[in-house]
């Protein structure tokens, strides 16, 4: 009944965010904002959007290499796809990493496998935030100040979050006295998936921060592009101010984010003079693009299956004794 609720209430979230903002923005704005929509900047982004899905999966790589495990760079850049194919077909933005974290952990101990996926998100996230504080100095002089104090407010609290969880040692030391399943310390899964976190150590930890970097730039350019494919062109500072406050509206119950980012984009980018219908327009197709680029991890996820399916039969056959005359 809980889960049945949870996906009710990420369905109501997503219609009430789309509802109210096709009530309060004129539907003319929004055809006009993308009539003209130009189709190379929306392949541009397409192809951006899947070339980050690889170097996430390199992310990923150093995680699992700082913890002394060998799995193909080619099978994670195939998990990664099915993941995201998994998060434009699940009712939440981190449906895929339970699907990551359960095909690698054919490979690897389960705890390993979550910890790495945990990290592998966080480090993305950590160095969004970091780069919005560095960003804000170039924002334009008619920036809100109430932006401006969320943009600070949510990048230190996110940096300062990160850094404690990847650290651990206050996290024990507070945690302590939770119950056993929820204990940072002993066997419990909590514990243990901490563990895996921290047993990667600060080189890989710093590794995928350096590809988180290269990711968020990224990522903000494929949200700049497809404002460019419309005619919006706005500082591409001003994307890497935002564009952290809308990822972490994933973390609000919705399907997929949709509906949540709809509703801060005319919010975020009117700071920039964009207007409502364009600001809801460019949200769209950035969500639009991300769904189509998840939709290439279908047929990997089904020649992967395949492969698994053929692979379980030789194995069987070489463990089986050979009978003797």
């Amino acid at each position: 009944m809980r889960k049945h609720l949870l996906t009710i209430l990420k369905i109501v979230v997503t219609v009430v965010g789309l509802g109210y903002v096709l009530l309060t923005v004129p539907l003319e704005d929004i055809g006009e904002a993308v009539a003209d929509v130009r189709w190379g900047w929306l392949a541009v982004a397409f192809i951006i959007s899947t070339a980050s899905l690889v170097l996430r999966a390199y992310r990923w790589l150093l995680l699992l290499r700082g913890l002394k495990v060998q799995i193909s760079f080619g099978r994670l850049v195939e998990l990664y796809f099915v993941g995201n194919f998994f998060n434009a077909f699940l009712p939440s933005g981190f449906g895929g990493d339970a699907v990551r974290i359960m095909e690698v952990a054919r490979d690897v101990p389960a705890n390993i496998a979550a910890g790495t996926v945990i990290v592998d998100r966080l480090t993305g996230l950590l160095m969004l935030f970091v780069m919005a504080l560095l960003a804000l100095p170039f924002r334009p002089p008619d920036f809100p100040q109430d932006l401006f104090w969320l943009v600070t407010a949510v990048s230190i609290i996110g940096i300062t979050g990160g850094l404690i969880f990847l650290e651990g040692s206050l996290i024990r030391r507070f945690g302590r006295r939770l119950p056993a399943k929820l204990s940072p310390i002993g066997d419990g899964p909590v514990a243990k998936v901490l563990q895996a976190v921290q047993g990667s150590g600060w080189r890989a930890i710093l590794g995928a921060l350096v590809v988180s970097t290269i990711f968020n730039l990224f990522l903000a350019a494929w949200w700049y592009i497809t404002g460019l494919s419309i005619g919006v062109d706005i500082s591409y500072f001003y994307y890497l101010l935002v564009v952290p406050i809308l990822s972490v509206a994933l973390l609000v119950p919705s399907v997929s984010g949709l509906g949540v980012r709809e509703f801060m984009a005319p919010l975020l980018f009117a700071g920039a003079g964009v207007e409502a219908g364009s600001a809801f327009a460019i949200a769209i197709l950035v969500f639009l693009v991300l769904r189509l680029t998840s939709l290439l991890g279908a047929p990997i996820y089904i020649l992967s299956t395949i492969r698994q399916k053929q692979k379980k039969p030789v194995e069987s056959a070489a463990t089986t004794p050979k009978e003797t005359t």
